[in-house]
């Protein structure tokens, strides 16, 4: 902002009143520094929502894999029985499928942080 300030008195703008202009610039600067400081806040609190969302999607699916590994329902003669066969048949595919989405997640928010593209 000093740097600004600087420029503008060596280049001495043409203007009615210079004091009053200097005025209204810095006020217009410590505005935009203020809606800086706004959207950064937001983002700050935008990245931590999602955060605590990813974090608490990992844990509830670790939980909720632990007991269908652990505690197996057995079902005999039940309309649910052929999907839950379809489901134990094709386990390993679905467990690798959300692996694959939580580093594709992953992935793509290190790339937005960083600002990159790259495989």
């Amino acid at each position: 902002m000093k740097d600004i300030e600087q420029f503008l008195r060596e280049n001495a703008p043409e203007t009615p009143e210079e004091g009053q202009f200097l005025l209204e610039t810095n006020a217009r600067l410590s505005q935009v520094e203020c809606i800086k400081q706004t959207v950064d806040g937001e983002h700050r609190r935008w990245r931590r929502a999602v955060v605590i969302a990813l974090v608490a999607g990992l844990v509830l699916g670790c939980v909720v894999t632990a007991l269908v590994q652990f505690c197996p329902v057995k079902v005999d003669g039940s309309i649910f029985n052929e999907a839950v066969q379809f489901l134990q048949q094709w386990k390993p595919y679905l467990l690798g499928f959300i692996a694959l989405c939580a580093i594709a997640l992953g992935w793509l928010s290190l790339n937005k942080k960083t600002g990159t593209m790259t495989i």
